[in-house]
């Protein structure tokens, strides 16, 4: 099965206020964001065209945002609006939306404090991580050979491009090994995570998940336990 690449494809991207053809959407190979992961991201889901929890997504960009010492040039409102009318203009119903804001080409050093923030947003079709058939059989996974840091030592509640190069590495050598995904340890030696989602856990008719204490507290976890709640189980 060929694969489009992500720069070769029809349609519309939102590139700070504005849409741009989709393959004219680019930046410069100096610009901050690509050489010191100085980006922050959300990902989202669209169904039957609403954006799932679009409000708490785009609150959490900004708050990743300012965690990491950007300031968005956008409102929350905005940012909220410019993702329906993305998926509007692209003709989606069903999509991944990716807002994404990362540090311009003005400077290039640890010291970016010049920068111009950007932020674009785009979405396409993009179906489950995992075939129903996957879904319905379960998947293998291994433990990652990194860990989650302490909070002590990065931005760990930001929505952050650095803090994924970890769970890259994990998820290559998970798959090399014939393994669906890996899961991932914090920095005690506690269950986190895995490369990409939070984790749940039954026990004795109760349902188990970490505290999310050095790694990211997941809009769909905090879903799920309100659901479940709701319904009476015990989280």
């Amino acid at each position: 099965m060929s694969i489009v690449p992500f720069d070769d494809r029809d349609g519309w991207i939102w590139l700070d206020g504005q849409f741009v053809p989709w393959r004219e959407a680019t930046v410069h190979v100096l610009t901050h964001g690509l050489h010191y992961a100085s980006a922050v991201f959300e990902g989202e889901r669209m169904y039957g065209g609403e954006i799932f929890e679009l409000t708490a997504h785009t609150e959490r960009l900004f708050k990743s945002a300012e965690i990491m010492d950007m300031e968005i040039p956008f409102t929350v409102a905005q940012i909220d609006q410019a993702c329906k009318d993305t998926c509007a203009k692209n003709g989606l119903t069903e999509a991944y939306v990716r807002p994404i804001a990362w540090r311009g080409s003005e400077m290039i050093g640890v010291s970016a404090q010049n920068t111009t923030i950007h932020l674009a947003i785009a979405c396409w079709e993009w179906p489950s991580y995992f075939t129903p058939e996957a879904k319905a059989k379960g998947i293998r996974m291994c433990w990652a050979k990194y860990k989650r840091p302490s909070p002590e030592t990065e931005p760990v509640h930001a929505k952050a491009a650095g803090l994924y190069m970890i769970c890259t590495i994990s998820k290559h050598a998970a798959e090399k090994d014939g393994f669906t995904d890996a899961m991932m340890l914090d920095y005690r030696g506690f269950v986190a995570e895995s490369t990409g989602s939070n984790v749940f856990f039954i026990k004795d008719g109760a349902i188990h998940t970490p505290l999310p204490d050095c790694f990211l507290n997941g809009i769909t976890r905090q879903s799920v336990i309100k659901l479940a709640r709701s319904q009476g189980f015990e989280v």
